[in-house]
Parts: C-alpha cells; sequence; structure tokens
C-alpha cells in the first residue's frame, strides 16, 4: 500500500490577492504541475502564512513562492517546531524577503528591508538583487536537491543578495559571482553593507541547505517571473538581449531544464520516507 505524503504549497505576493511584481499564478500552475507527477502526493494550498501552525501538522514538505508574505509571531514558532521535530521547508525566491520600510538618503526616496525573526528560522535575508540580468550558476556541493543538476548552467534572473543567519550551519549548494551591485541609483532596495559579498570578494550565494533539529532547510534564490500585467522592473541588463528594455513576459528560469530539475529534486527530497 502505497503512503501518501502531503505538501503544503504557499504562493502569493502582499498585500493579501496582490502579483507584488511576480506572475504568481504562473509559478504556482509550474509548481502544482511538478507535483502532479507524483501520484502519491496530497497537495494543499494557500497564499500566505496565515494560520501556518494549523496545516503544519501532517505535512511532510512545504513548498514556499513569495513576494511579501512571511511567518510571524505564533506562525513563526510553529514553523520552527515543525522543523526542529523532522519537517523540510523547500523555499524559493522572494521567501528570504518580507517587510521593507520606506525612506530618503542622499534626497531620493528609497526601501530598506527589515530583518525579522523569520529570517532566522529560514536561515537568510534578502538585500536586494540588480535588475533582470544573465549569469552563470555553481553547483557547489552534492545533496539531493542538487543531484543531477548540471555543475554549471546560465540562467537569466534576477541575481538575490542574500545574507546568511547561520552560515557555520549552511552547506552552500549554489553560487554566482558579481564582484559589485551594477544597479543603478533608485533601483531596488538600500541596504548599509553588502554583507552577501563571500570573503573572496565576488561570491555570492545562490543556494543553501540548513539543518533545523530533525528537520532541514533548502533556499534557492532563483525563479522570478512576470507579465505585462505584473510587472514593476524599471530597468534590466543588456545580457539578457532586449537591449536594456523591460520584456512584458518574462519566465527566465522557468523554462530552464536545470531549475525544473531542481524543483523535481526538491520534491523528492521532501517527501522521501524519514
Amino acid at each position: 500500500m502505497t503512503t501518501t505524503q502531503r505538501v503544503h504549497l504557499i504562493v502569493g505576493g502582499f498585500p493579501p490577492g496582490s502579483a507584488a511584481g511576480h506572475d504568481m499564478n504562473y509559478a504556482r500552475l509550474r509548481l502544482l504541475q511538478t507535483l502532479q507527477d507524483r501520484k502519491d502526493i496530497a497537495v494543499t494550498i494557500a497564499n500566505d502564512f496565515k494560520d501556518i501552525g494549523r496545516w503544519l501538522p501532517g505535512t511532510d514538505l512545504l513548498m514556499t513562492y513569495v513576494a511579501g508574505p512571511y511567518p510571524e509571531g505564533a506562525g513563526n514558532a510553529a514553523l520552527q517546531d515543525w522543523l526542529e521535530q523532522g519537517g523540510r521547508w523547500f523555499a524559493l525566491h522572494g521567501t528570504s524577503g518580507g517587510k521593507a520600510v520606506k525612506g530618503e538618503r542622499d534626497g531620493r526616496r528609497v526601501k530598506q528591508m527589515v530583518k525579522a525573526e523569520h529570517h532566522q528560522t529560514l536561515g537568510c535575508f534578502f538585500l536586494n538583487h540588480p535588475p533582470l540580468r544573465a549569469f552563470d550558476v555553481a553547483v557547489t556541493a552534492d545533496h539531493p536537491v542538487t543531484r543531477g543538476v548540471p555543475k554549471h548552467f546560465t540562467v537569466m534572473d534576477e541575481l538575490y543578495m542574500i545574507e546568511l543567519q547561520d552560515p557555520g550551519a549552511s552547506r552552500v549548494l549554489m553560487t554566482t559571482e558579481l564582484e559589485k551591485d551594477p544597479s543603478p541609483p533608485g533601483f531596488g532596495f538600500v541596504y548599509d553593507d553588502d554583507t552577501s559579498l563571500q570573503a573572496d570578494g565576488k561570491t555570492r550565494v545562490l543556494g543553501y541547505a540548513r539543518n533545523v533539529g530533525t528537520g532541514e532547510v533548502v533556499y534557492v534564490g532563483l525563479g522570478h517571473c512576470h507579465t505585462g500585467r505584473t510587472n514593476t522592473q524599471s530597468a534590466v541588463d543588456t545580457s539578457i538581449g532586449t537591449e536594456g528594455v523591460v520584456p512584458p513576459e518574462f519566465r527566465g528560469v522557468w523554462e530552464n531544464d536545470a531549475y525544473q530539475k531542481l524543483l523535481s529534486n526538491a520534491i523528492a527530497w521532501g517527501t522521501e520516507a524519514r
């Protein structure tokens, strides 16, 4: 008799119902299609982390693709406890974000991300991303999520600059090289120090695995997509082949075989017997 595993999928933006600059419908559909390949999986779906404590009991794998929503208070505590007891969390893209505050710097209106309790649970904190660009990804460690993924592949995406919260306990799975944030003035988010830059002065972490009790978190920063209706990009790098014009529809890594392999691997890792 086949045992049914349960996956809880959270895809959504903030405010509730907002796309928050992403094609949430497309991301949700693609993730559900990948989950559908496994007939032994039951899936529950949410738009944010509200009542997350209600859904975690009996859940084997939590998958999140969000831009704004984040667990807080009792919800974050429930998530931490679930991980410590063996839960697995596959977190994508904007899950490393959360709340931003508006302010002024050098006479310009700016936004800056605020570090919160959920960043410690997740294990990273989002600083900023440059305009959409092409960049190389290096797979740097063997893990069930990266197994069978090419050691090197090129993507077009938002290059997420993340600060590891527990670097000593984080196994870096994927990196890229970017010596300096090339964001033009007024683009994206400001930050006080570039704490995503590694000691060699060029490496950025794109994905990592981190044990939490008997559970584990795997975070992968790749995954931007948008439509003309949902796009909030004001600039792109010329390396993506559009002469600096923001494409009206962008699906980037979602059309990359290596990314699809990462997603399939993550589902297998999160629902394997343990």
